[in-house]
């Protein structure tokens, strides 16, 4: 593929609700732009974008993926998002790397949670947005009532743009182009022909709904729509090209992505009317932190923020690239803002789904990749070392879910720890952890199928087997009352022997753990009073109720007694775990559960059970905050109650809610909880 000049690149990110056939339409695009020769389809797993073993096997898109196409003397470089929330990470991904946003919808389900969501992180990116309604030709779709669903939602911005027109059976007979006045229709090859326009109910007030949008484009174009004069063809294209680039018109686009029909319009517009990647502009940060407002110029300081990241053992690491100014070569040295340090550029090249294409160079607007930057990471800048600039990266949703990883081979934990950090490379919204004091490798993400597909990559990638379990909670433990207690040791077999003689107070405080002492008379000499202190702690480390650490504990040494010859710091040290393990069990010790501060958001008509689902944890509601559009609820819960809390309220929400997790305390579990806690650990040893 050649190199295109800025101006004649469209960045385009294909995001939608699951299921809406972004795609197939991205297919549709590849095939009618001859960048593949044949049709593919999702259901039967050879499609471009989909070409990642998970997604053919589960029928669905699970990361972004990139293709580039020709058309009409443009280059489209097509970012394909996964649609299920689980994989929510890649609609970040595709929209970081886009100039305007393209959100697919299904002609049957209109308007979706997804398409809502997808709508937003545009908006806060600050793409451009369109509409695309596909699957127009399945039985019983109204391509009307999902224009009118958006019109109710983004009001008068929304515009259409290509529309189909229905006979008296709802079959559609041909798609009108309401922007350039032209008509096709599509035979049973799907081939466009194109006819007369044609006279039809809607078209009176869907050209009123496309001049009013497109009369926000200057003054001029407003004043005329007010007096209720007619737009020229010119004045339409001209106002409509404006509003996309102020991102103050969302023009719809009827088509049909597994026929292929209308999708040749859509195309066209895309290269007439959507934003060029030249007329993107991004600030950045420089190495002396000032901001840096970066035009989209060749010939400027190199800045390129990745993406998107692939970590595959075979193929190595590949860091996709969206090159903001100056270019990408291969003489060029690859400084990470980061890091700073620089590393060899590795081979250059533009992809098509799997497929790699050598390229000398990727431009300022493109969109490429390059292999084996071992520093780089998602959200990583490549600069010129001399300025150092930092770009923005990409938003990272946060985890909602964690499971503990499980070797099914023993011995396989280093194998599937480093398994798991290499996926973690490649998909930043899963996290992973080595926590020690449960001793299990954590592994967190954005909900059950987005672990379940990690886990089938550690498998099929670097053949390491793996389950997937509920993480064991972080329990304390802690006294209720106070006691006095000796702990002697005393060693004799032949020779020089040891002894060690305390007697300690232990008393409920509040913090981890303090050492005291009020020996008076030298029972104990001051130079013991350190292996006390350490002899206490170290056995704190392990109740004595279900072998968790002991904390809010005050410990007073204040007698004992020792021997000239015997008695050493080893000895003492011994001394004081037998005091410990001696006065604790006297001490009414009890079981502390970690306690959480929840925050969920959620739209009005299901708080009510979401709250009822706290208080079935065990949770406290402390308040409920409006937040733009939904409603904040702040509660309390038990940590152990939360492990499938993030299922529930995507299954409460339709997927529009979400929440963040944060320990605050340990408070004293309640008898019930105990007994299992106690009952769990006994089983374990």
């Amino acid at each position: 593929m050649k190199l295109y000049n800025a101006q004649d690149i469209r960045n385009i990110a294909l995001v939608g609700h699951g299921s809406a056939g972004k795609t197939t339409l991205a297919e549709s695009m590849l095939f009618i732009g001859k960048s593949t020769d044949r049709l593919g389809k999702v259901t039967d797993g050879n499609t471009v974008m989909d070409y990642d073993a998970e997604e053919k096997k589960r029928k669905v898109s699970v990361a972004s993926a990139v293709a580039p196409l020709e058309y009409e003397g443009k280059k489209i470089n097509l970012i394909d998002a996964p649609g299920l929330f689980d994989f929510e990470c890649g609609m970040y991904e595709a929209i970081r790397a886009a100039k305007t946003t393209l959100i697919v919808l299904s002609c049957n389900s209109g308007l979706s949670v997804g398409s809502e969501k997808a709508f937003k992180a545009a908006s806060k990116r600050g793409t451009s947005r369109a509409f695309v309604v596909t699957k127009c030709e399945r039985e019983n779709s109204n391509f009307y009532k999902v224009l009118d669903q958006l019109k109710d939602k983004y009001g008068t911005k929304v515009c259409p743009a290509v529309v189909p027109v229905y006979d008296g059976d709802a079959k559609i007979t041909c798609y009108a182009n309401l922007i350039t006045h032209k008509a096709v229709k599509y035979g049973a090859d799907n081939k466009p022909v194109e006819i007369d326009f044609p006279e039809f109910e809607q078209y009176e007030e869907l050209m009123d709904a496309l001049k009013e949008a497109v009369a926000s484009a200057d003054d001029e174009l407003m004043e005329k729509f007010f007096e209720g004069e007619d737009f020229t063809t010119e004045e339409i294209r001209k106002g409509l090209r404006q509003c996309m680039l102020d991102d103050v018109a969302y023009p719809v686009y009827a088509c049909d992505g597994l026929t292929t029909r209308a999708v040749d319009m859509l195309m066209t517009s895309i290269v007439n009317f959507f934003p060029a990647a030249s007329t993107a502009e991004e600030v950045a940060v420089d190495k002396d932190d000032n901001e840096v407002t970066l035009k989209c110029d060749e010939n400027g300081p190199l800045a390129a923020v990745v993406f998107k990241t692939i970590a595959d053992p075979f193929v190595g690491k590949m860091s996709f690239f969206k090159v903001v100014s100056g270019k990408i070569t291969a003489d060029v040295p690859a400084y990470n803002s980061r890091t700073g340090e620089s590393e060899r550029m590795g081979k250059i090249v533009f992809m098509k789904g799997a497929k790699q294409e050598d390229t000398k160079c990727i431009p300022a607007g493109d969109i490429g990749a390059v292999t084996k930057l071992d520093s780089f990471i998602t959200g990583d800048t490549l600069s010129d070392p001399s300025k150092g600039f930092v770009l923005k990266g990409v938003e990272v949703p946060s985890p909602l879910i964690s499971r503990a990883v499980k070797v099914v081979k023993k011995g396989d934990e280093a194998k599937a720890s480093g398994a798991i950090q290499r996926i973690c490379e490649e998909d930043p919204a899963l996290h992973f952890e080595q926590n020690h004091e449960t001793h299990e490798m954590v592994i967190s993400g954005l909900g059950e199928q987005h672990l379940d597909v990690a886990v089938s990559k550690m498998k099929a990638k670097f053949g390491v087997e793996v389950t997937l379990a509920i993480p064991k909670v972080a329990y304390r433990e802690t006294i209720t009352k106070m006691v006095q207690v000796q702990g002697k040791h005393k060693k004799q077999s032949g020779g020089s022997g040891q002894y060690g003689d305390v007697w300690v107070e232990f008393q409920p405080f509040d913090g981890e753990f303090e050492f005291d002492e009020r020996v008076v008379g030298g029972s104990v000499p001051k130079q013991y009073f350190p292996a006390v202190e350490k002899g206490l702690a170290e056995a704190m480390k392990k109740g004595v109720l279900a072998g968790y650490p002991m904390v809010g504990v005050k410990a007073t040494l204040y007698d004992g007694s020792y021997h000239s010859v015997d008695s050493n710091e080893m000895a003492f040290k011994t001394a004081a775990s037998l005091a410990y393990k001696n006065g604790i069990p006297q001490a009414a010790p009890v079981i502390l559960e970690p306690i959480s501060e929840v925050k969920a958001y959620v739209n009005d008509d299901v708080m009510g059970e979401i709250i009822g689902d706290f208080n079935k944890r065990r949770g406290r509601v402390l308040g409920m905050n409006p937040v733009d559009d939904m409603q904040e609820i702040l509660a309390e819960v038990p940590t152990a109650e939360m492990g499938d809390f993030a299922t529930v309220l995507r299954q409460v929400t339709q997927g529009r809610g979400w929440y963040t997790m944060e320990f605050v305390r340990y408070e004293r579990a309640i008898p019930a909880v105990a007994e299992k806690v106690i009952e769990a650990a006994k089983n374990e040893e």
